[in-house]
């Protein structure tokens, strides 16, 4: 039987423990393509490039069994483009995005989902791991 497909997306910059658990649990609900946001948006939104570059850090996700495509978030913050193109079933996320507003930053409304058959399922944060914490243990290792 085919399984549906899982949208989920993001920057995946230094794949470590909390990546992997998260795109694991998206694995559950289906085959999972990750929209990888690209070094320009990165730049654009975060005021500093990626550690790791777009090729590097699609090849790791490429890599996780976990994952079965990555397609570029060429759209920017309109993520529109790139949940058009993939077409899936769910869009997959963590809960850290529950008191931002999600479809602002992702540039949809419910109205919009609701129209593509799309669901929108918030997946519990993984505590004590995150790109910014790794920046900061190497931080004070230097």
């Amino acid at each position: 039987m085919k399984r549906q497909i899982i949208y989920t997306g993001g920057t995946f910059d230094l794949f470590h423990r909390g990546h992997l658990e998260f795109l694991r649990r998206c694995h559950e609900f289906g085959d999972v393509t990750v929209a990888l946001n690209t070094d320009e948006f990165i730049s654009a939104y975060k005021g500093k490039p990626p550690i790791m570059t777009f090729e590097e850090r699609e090849a790791v996700l490429l890599g996780c069994r976990f994952v079965e495509d990555v397609v570029p978030n060429e759209g920017g913050e309109d993520s529109r483009p790139a949940i058009e193109r993939v077409a899936p079933a769910m869009i997959v996320i963590g809960s850290d995005w529950a008191r931002k507003d999600y479809y602002k930053q992702m540039g949809f409304s419910q109205d919009w989902l609701d129209e593509r058959g799309i669901g929108l399922c918030y997946l519990p944060y993984t505590l004590g791991i995150s790109t910014t914490e790794l920046k900061r243990r190497v931080s004070e290792r230097t």
